[in-house]
């Protein structure tokens, strides 16, 4: 049984990876501020299987907030074996707007935080052949009106994995999935006429389900030993469309 510790994993996309990778995982539950989510999670899951769970807090703000959670984390159960990189902030910044305070939001949350707590990690990690699956998005590729810096961040994420999964090797795997429409964005994607719209640039005509990143996960993780590098986009054949 391996460790696994996902940040951002009190609710939604989060949530679900952490309930998959839990039926024969044990798992570290990062949260920032989604405490109550985060301790319900955590009862549920222990509740399933006793001392399989544990929540602990991050900012992430900071190199060594990073540096903290790594360490908290590996003392939980003696280390850790797969990483999540999927805490992220998600906001317009519409040019002429933006502010710095966007910028340190959207880039430390996308960019900076999962580079330094791979770093931090990156010994443990490497102990049993372990691997880090980041959060990238279909909008790494394309980019996402009003929203650049969001759009720059998970790009850059993207060239991270890519670095990573080179200069980690062969004692670390690395790897990414990019979602498109699988939950809609809290407080909603627009009007209904928007949401259509989506829809309509999507092939298979529907949203995806969290279950299919959790699936997804489960198969980098777990039965993808000769996968490295790599972005696997589920979003539906979005990606394929103008």
């Amino acid at each position: 049984m391996r460790n696994v510790l996902i940040t951002g994993a009190a609710a939604r996309l989060g949530s679900a990876m952490a309930r998959e990778m839990h039926r024969d995982h044990r798992i570290v539950i990062h949260y920032r501020s989604s405490g109550d989510a985060a301790k319900r999670l955590e009862q549920a899951l222990n509740a399933i299987r006793p001392d399989s769970a544990a929540a602990v807090q991050s900012n992430l703000d900071t190199a060594d907030d990073c540096t903290q959670l790594a360490r908290r984390a590996e003392e939980v159960w003696g280390g850790i074996d797969v990483l999540v990189n999927n805490a992220s902030a998600f906001h317009p910044t519409p040019v002429g707007s933006a502010t710095e305070a966007d910028w340190d939001q959207l880039v430390g949350s996308n960019l900076k935080a999962p580079f330094f707590l791979s770093q931090a990690l990156a010994e443990s990690l490497a102990h049993n052949g372990g691997c880090i699956v980041n959060m990238a998005d279909i909008h790494a590729e394309r980019p996402m009106p009003g929203h650049t810096i969001y759009s720059a961040a998970k790009a850059g994420l993207v060239m991270l994995t890519k670095s990573l999964a080179l200069e980690l090797a062969p004692g670390v795997r690395v790897n990414a999935i990019a979602p498109g429409a699988i939950l809609w964005p809290q407080g909603g994607a627009g009007d209904e006429q928007n949401r259509a719209q989506i829809l309509r640039r999507i092939p298979l005509g529907r949203t995806g389900c969290a279950s299919d990143i959790a699936s997804t996960l489960r198969f980098l993780a777990c039965d993808a030993p000769y996968i490295n590098g790599q972005v696997i986009a589920v979003d539906g054949g979005r990606n394929l469309t103008t």
